[in-house]
């Protein structure tokens, strides 16, 4: 596997921060990346959010996607455990915690 590109984190990171908001963009981002972390406790993500969200984010998941499918491993495991609690406390806090996939 080669790492990470500068561009696909980037583009994660933009994402994390978009999540960690309360906006109309956060809640489906938040799904997205949730899906990630760990899909049955947190519920899937449904293609047809990407409707609600603003076109270069859109780029972004895509982005994430390549990591995803690139990278076969969980955020935790590449650092991004705190910023994903945050995420689930701010959308799923009626959930039980997941450590991820």
């Amino acid at each position: 596997m080669k790492p990470v590109s500068n561009d696909d984190r980037n583009s994660l990171q933009r994402l994390i921060k978009v999540a960690k908001n309360k906006t109309p963009q956060s809640s489906p981002v938040a799904n997205f990346l949730l899906a990630w972390w760990d899909a049955k406790a947190y519920g899937g993500f449904d293609l047809t959010e990407l409707w609600h969200v603003d076109h270069d984010f859109v780029g972004d998941m895509m982005n994430v996607i390549r990591i995803i499918a690139l990278e076969q491993s969980s955020p935790a495991a590449l650092g991004y455990s705190e910023d994903f609690a945050t995420i689930i406390k701010n959308w799923r806090s009626n959930v039980t915690e997941s450590t991820g996939n």
